[in-house]
């Protein structure tokens, strides 16, 4: 096992166990990663206690059918756009049976995607059972594929990792945004 595969994989295993202390359970949409986070989180041990499944969708028609990512989001935004990325993390928790879910969305390359979406930009989705989250915007340009991939599946981690956090503090810590 590579490196950067192994610190994935600690993080992994390090974020399965926060969710499992906390009593929290987590969910996955993916476009660009295509089942990638999935798989990082369904290998860590403890996982059959917290990590709830994950969606794979690929592609425009996928998202719309099996995450119900309203096809005007699509029209209007492109499928790599916030508002998309929204929609995703919040349709994974209307089909799985989890707390938090992240999502990703964006072109790893290595061409721009039908869009125009340039390559490395990437945009995550975050929601939590009771309503939107949040939405962050990645940037990983001048990167392999395989070199974008890893940094957007750290960044996902990162990413439930806070959920985690904020799911358990303080109240009001864990509120909507707009997109």
């Amino acid at each position: 096992m590579r490196s950067d595969e192994q610190s994935l994989a600690d993080r992994a295993e390090r974020l399965i166990s926060s969710a499992r202390e906390r009593k929290l359970t987590l969910a996955t949409a993916e476009s660009c990663t295509a089942g990638a986070l999935a798989d990082l989180l369904a290998n860590a041990p403890g996982a059959s206690e917290v990590f709830r499944g994950g969606v794979v969708a690929y592609t425009k028609e996928s998202k719309a059918i099996a995450l119900g990512v309203p096809q005007e989001f699509i029209a209007e935004h492109t499928a790599v756009s916030p508002e998309v990325a929204a929609a995703m993390a919040q349709g994974v928790l209307r089909h799985l049976p989890a707390d938090i879910a992240v999502s990703t969305t964006g072109v790893l390359g290595p061409e721009p995607d039908e869009d125009g979406n340039p390559v490395g930009l990437v945009y995550f989705g975050m929601a939590k059972r009771e309503g939107f989250i949040q939405v962050h915007e990645g940037w990983f340009d001048n990167q392999s594929r395989d070199a974008i991939c890893a940094a957007v599946l750290e960044t996902a981690l990162l990413l439930l990792d806070e959920g985690l956090v904020r799911a358990t503090s303080a109240p009001g810590a864990y509120e909507s945004k707009a997109v």
